[in-house]
């Protein structure tokens, strides 16, 4: 039974790309500023392959350092937002913030959870800094 619906989903996922429209807004940057934000842009998602396997273990406090000092507010100036931000559009801009602040309150959220030992709040909030990421992907591209 499993093989089967295996089949069926794989068989989906090939098909829907060529039916699926990119309607995404390409976003123009020159070409050393779109690789600075490509490289960022891993970095986040080595940080929050990180921040999981630190929350797996229940290490809690080093979950909230590392989103903190790689995606929260603290990390907007090793990014370069202020460069980056100017030319992004203003909606890009707005959910990058918004990113930005959610990770930081991950990481207080993730220093209760050491104390309260409850996992559902630190995902939760967690799952807020993604919908950022989401909502990004989802609106922008910056390449074809």
């Amino acid at each position: 039974m499993f093989q089967k619906i295996f089949v069926v989903v794989v068989s989906f996922m090939m098909i829907v790309p060529s039916f699926a429209s990119d309607s995404r807004l390409k976003v123009d940057f020159p070409p050393m500023m779109r690789e600075h934000m490509l490289s960022n842009m891993r970095d986040h998602l080595l940080a929050l392959q990180e921040i999981t396997h630190n929350l797996s273990i229940k290490q809690f406090d080093k979950a909230a350092e590392v989103a903190e000092q790689r995606l929260g507010m603290s990390s907007m100036n090793s990014h370069g937002a202020s460069h980056m931000g100017k030319i992004m559009p203003k909606e890009m801009s707005m959910i990058g913030t918004n990113m930005h602040k959610a990770a930081s309150q991950f990481a207080v959220t993730a220093k209760d959870a050491e104390i309260d030992g409850g996992l559902e709040k630190a995902f939760a909030a967690l799952s807020q800094v993604m919908k950022q990421c989401v909502a990004c992907h989802s609106a922008f591209k910056v390449h074809d």
